[in-house]
């Protein structure tokens, strides 16, 4: 039963390097375990660092292809690789230990499965909002919802400091792309994620056409692990990251909303004066999907 992690950098060497030790500390066989990591053209030496590292296997990317077109590349060398489950994994995450372990403990129940996912310390939205004893376990995701009348993700308990209140694992609408087990028949049945996207809201892309194919979506609360929100665009309302959901929710709305909603979406930003979103806006107008080649 070969799995294989898949993690994407790109200017992020310290965090990856933090991403991959912890997964060198779960607690776990890891006879049957690759690490693929995929390098979408970093240009602050992390090429050179991870080529040094003898236990990974390292795509080397000659361009940025964004968070799909990356992870596709790893997806597709771990096919080949012969992996039965794909763990697609944010580099700016931290594993705790028995994350592996309880992960496969429900791929019987489920098809796509992610865990439950807290801030890492200081990386939470509202900083001054909590003591220093409930740092670490501040949700960021306990599954997701999708809002079809706004065309957005929700992640369910954000903010929320855990008490026990996401203890059940359930059926959820779209499993998060900071860390998704996917196991080979959904690539091999559905295809890879949406390359048009390029960075956000591909992982509800990718849950909505697997749900509708009939695969499962699970959330698994004993999987845990803690993210580092938004380090590689800028932070969380970076211009990139704006730019990116206002057009992305566009190309979501289009393939599977109603018309109602459609229409809705497209009044939103026109009449915002927000020039990123304008520009969004008149991208998705023009068909330019995938990487802007433009600056914010």
């Amino acid at each position: 039963m070969k799995i294989a992690f898949i993690i994407l950098n790109y200017n992020g060497l310290k965090v990856t390097l933090e991403c991959l030790d912890s997964i060198k500390r779960l607690k776990i066989d890891k006879s049957d375990l690759e690490v693929i990591v995929v390098d979408n053209n970093s240009n602050d030496g992390s090429q050179e660092s991870l080529k040094k590292i003898p236990d990974i296997k390292l795509i080397q990317n000659k361009e940025n292809l964004g968070y799909t077109g990356g992870n596709n590349a790893g997806i597709k060398l771990a096919l080949r690789s012969q992996a039965k489950y794909l763990i697609i994994l944010n580099n700016d995450t931290i594993l705790d230990p028995f994350f592996l372990k309880n992960i496969l403990s429900v791929t019987k129940e489920g098809d796509i499965i992610s865990p439950k996912i807290y801030f890492e310390k200081g990386y939470e939205f509202h900083k001054d909002r909590y003591t220093e004893s409930q740092l670490g376990k501040i949700i960021w995701y306990a599954g997701g919802k999708i809002d079809w009348q706004n065309i957005i993700g929700i992640h369910l308990g954000v903010d929320e400091v855990d008490k026990g209140q996401f203890f059940q694992k359930k059926e959820i609408d779209f499993a998060t792309g900071a860390c998704m087990l996917v196991k080979k028949e959904v690539f091999e049945k559905i295809g890879f994620f949406d390359d048009k996207y390029f960075l956000y809201l591909e992982d509800m892309d990718f849950s909505v056409r697997a749900k509708r194919v009939g695969f499962k979506i699970l959330f698994q609360p004993n999987a845990i692990i803690w993210h580092k929100n938004a380090a590689s665009t800028g932070g969380s309302g970076s211009k990139l990251q704006d730019y990116y959901i206002s057009r992305n929710r566009l190309l979501f709305a289009v393939k599977y909303a109603k018309l109602r909603t459609k229409l809705a979406v497209v009044r939103q930003l026109i009449k915002s004066s927000d020039p990123v979103k304008r520009k969004a806006l008149v991208d998705f107008l023009t068909f330019k999907f995938g990487k802007r080649n433009h600056s914010l």
